[in-house]
């Protein structure tokens, strides 16, 4: 078994762990977290070791491979730190919000020759990879247009989105890396547009909670992304893909599909109401790409640092289509 060490103990360290827990290839091993109590709490839980710090952690020879969870901001001094200990890496998104850290990181890796895999985990949601199969078997024929809806389903806490690189990076990053994925192209052109009407204060440290995104890549295809941080029926996850010989379309998911037709209504069950539950499997498959594919049986990572670099690229370029109110050029 893979023995995997954990770096972050919190809500998304707390998943992976259980993740991790679930591959055939994989055992928690340990967990560290600047926060002991958290870490030992999370440790015990799987039987695993607790280490206070990712470096104590990196000291020890037993730890085969490095799964990090903690703040973004700390992702790329683990990743170099990592690197350098010659651990296979998996990291949550984003690689970091610097494009030149990101750069420092790409070189460590290089200068290492480590495995790096970015957990952009929608590629690997059944639905959303059934979808991108189809379309490079031009299901479709030619595609024009893609639209993608993602909707949280509450705002988040502000001490999480003050940190958190703002919406473009944090939220929407997903969907720049869903958009590269499904029309295998890069965009060549931007335009966004925000505002913040769900709690206005947010705009005070520069963040908002709506926005809309239109991309165009070299063949025309035209691709629209509508971000909210609200959305009082649940997770809304949605993709359309739309071209010359039809439309591929992924829906949202509910905790069961029972139907109560009466004849004053269909009532069905509202889609889950976060990520966890939305996208339980694709975590687990992600993982189970990482530790068996990846670690186990040498393979290249399916999202590799170019594409964690590049969708920041894009986040970057939306940014400043929204402060100018310009369409920006890639």
């Amino acid at each position: 078994m893979i023995r995997a060490c954990l770096i972050g103990a919190g809500r998304m360290g707390r998943d992976h762990a259980h993740h991790i827990h679930l591959s055939h290839d994989a055992t928690l091993y340990a967990v560290a977290d600047s926060h002991f109590p958290s870490a030992k709490e999370l440790a015990d839980k799987y039987k695993a070791k607790a280490y206070s710090s990712a470096e104590e952690a990196l000291l020890d020879p037993q730890i085969d491979a490095v799964v990090i969870a903690s703040n973004t901001d700390t992702h790329a001094d683990l990743i170099i730190k990592a690197a350098k200990a010659n651990k296979p890496i998996f990291c949550e998104k984003p690689i970091d919000l610097n494009l030149e850290r990101i750069d420092l990181c790409s070189a460590a890796l290089k200068k290492a020759g480590v495995p790096f895999f970015v957990g952009f985990n929608r590629r690997f949601d059944p639905s959303i990879a059934d979808l991108q199969a189809r379309l490079k078997q031009k299901a479709v024929g030619r595609v024009e247009q893609i639209f993608i809806s993602s909707r949280d389903h509450a705002l988040p806490d502000k001490s999480f989105l003050k940190t958190s690189g703002g919406l473009f990076r944090d939220m929407m990053i997903h969907d720049f890396d869903m958009m590269r994925w499904l029309s295998g192209e890069e965009p060549v052109e931007i335009y966004a547009t925000g505002s913040c009407l769900i709690d206005p204060s947010i705009h005070e440290f520069g963040d908002l909670d709506t926005a809309m995104v239109i991309m165009k890549t070299a063949s025309g295809t035209l691709c629209h992304i509508n971000n909210s941080r609200r959305s009082v029926y649940g997770y809304d996850q949605r993709i359309e893909v739309f071209g010359e010989k039809g439309m591929l379309r992924t829906h949202n998911l509910a905790p069961t599909t029972v139907e109560h037709s009466t004849h004053e209504a269909v009532i069905m069950d509202k889609p889950h109401l976060s990520f966890p539950q939305r996208y339980k499997d694709a975590y687990r498959i992600e993982m189970d790409h990482f530790f068996t594919d990846v670690v186990k049986n040498g393979k290249e990572p399916s999202v590799s640092v170019i594409d964690g670099r590049r969708a920041i690229v894009i986040a970057d370029a939306a940014e400043e289509s929204y402060k100018t109110g310009k369409p920006v050029k890639l």
